[in-house]
């Protein structure tokens, strides 16, 4: 569910691999594109309850990989999903789920944020007994057209520039995500992101000189606030070694 930055990729590789995949858009004018991937499109909107998901529920695994955090929209979701033959479902969140600490942040520890919308969307899979789900919290994402070198336009001020950055290229996610269904790991919950925290200022003047940008802008007046996620999970449950574990050596 969600064939866009991340999603079409992964389906792409999961295909190679010999699988069959279905694929949701929002927008009609895509389903020839996932076709000539070798995508069953299927035309699904979460803002639509009333739409009949029957036929692209009936799959072995649902990968719900889209950015709405509007609660009520996965409400009547899981209802579907209830109501499907689906027993298993990998759900890609986000690291935002949790505050800025100023600590190293692990899974165990139960430092989520429970008022943030996209917890309380975690909590509502994690939480059903009809299916099983695995939580992936992906930290921000990199790589392809998404250069960290162009994330802040000439003129901007990039606040708190001495905090711990928490990314990952697409290229790992794709492999977690893989690596997971290869395990059958279900009713997990996995931070995951890179080895390395550099600096927003190390960081994104490394990524700037890249594209040919000399000089950004940070805020010297910001008070430190940071999060540091820590990876140690997913690596030892998955015997995963990263693709790209050191931010600063990437090449974009």
């Amino acid at each position: 569910m969600g064939t866009g930055w991340l999603g079409l990729p992964l389906a792409k590789e999961l295909i190679s691999q010999g699988n069959k995949v279905k694929g949701s858009t929002r927008s009609k004018e895509r389903n020839i594109e996932l076709l000539a991937a070798k995508i069953l499109p299927y035309s699904i909107d979460l803002h639509e309850p009333d739409q009949d998901w029957h036929e692209f529920l009936d799959s072995d695994v649902l990968i719900v990989n889209i950015p709405s955090k509007e609660i009520c929209d996965f409400e009547h979701l899981i209802v579907s999903i209830q109501n499907s033959i689906i027993q298993k479902v990998l759900f890609v969140s986000s690291t935002s789920v949790y505050s800025d600490l100023n600590q190293v942040v692990y899974e165990n520890e139960n430092l989520e944020n429970n008022e943030h919308p996209l917890r309380k969307i975690e909590q509502l899979f994690l939480n059903n007994i009809q299916f099983q789900t695995s939580v992936i919290r992906f930290g921000g994402l990199i790589g392809y057209s998404r250069h960290p070198g162009r994330f802040f336009k000439s003129s901007s001020v990039i606040k708190n520039p001495e905090a711990r950055v928490n990314l990952i290229h697409r290229d790992d996610c794709i492999n977690i995500i893989v690596r997971i269904l290869e395990l059958n790991l279900w009713g997990k919950e996995l931070n995951c992101c890179a080895d390395t925290h550099p600096t927003k200022r190390q960081f994104y003047s490394h990524a700037a000189l890249q594209c040919g940008i000399d000089i950004l802008n940070f805020d010297q007046n910001d008070d430190l606030h940071f999060k540091i996620i820590s990876n140690q999970k997913v690596k030892k449950l998955l015997g995963y070694e990263f693709q790209y574990p050191d931010l600063m050596n990437i090449l974009f």
